[in-house]
């Protein structure tokens, strides 16, 4: 793969993953209770055709490319805080008292756009 190839694919992928990481802005939840969000990325991930095994420490998803060998763990938080947001912008916070202030959606998007 070449610094091109890698560079125009994630120009590519870009739209996908700004609505991805907009759409669990607009709904996020606290922890441990992270269920539309877990389905979201247990959906996106079977849509690429990874294998996606949910309620993994309650609320955790976990994608496994491939059978054997050796193994690379990525790790993205996908939880909200308690707090009001307060900007205004199309894709705030639709959950009174809660939203994304610690770029967890970010996370949870980029770690979406690897797989």
């Amino acid at each position: 793969m070449t610094d091109d190839y890698i560079l125009r694919r994630a120009q590519e992928l870009t739209p996908n993953l700004v609505e991805l990481r907009r759409a669990i802005h607009r709904h996020p939840e606290l922890g441990f209770q992270e269920y539309k969000t877990a389905a979201l990325a247990a959906e996106t991930l079977r849509s690429l055709n990874i294998r996606a095994d949910t309620g993994v420490g309650k609320t955790g998803v976990v994608g496994h490319l491939g059978e054997s060998g050796p193994v690379v763990a990525l790790r993205a938080d996908m939880d909200a805080l308690p707090i009001q947001e307060l900007n205004k912008v199309t894709y705030a916070s639709q959950v009174p008292g809660v939203m994304h202030a610690c770029g967890h959606d970010v996370h949870t998007a980029c770690l979406l756009g690897a797989a």
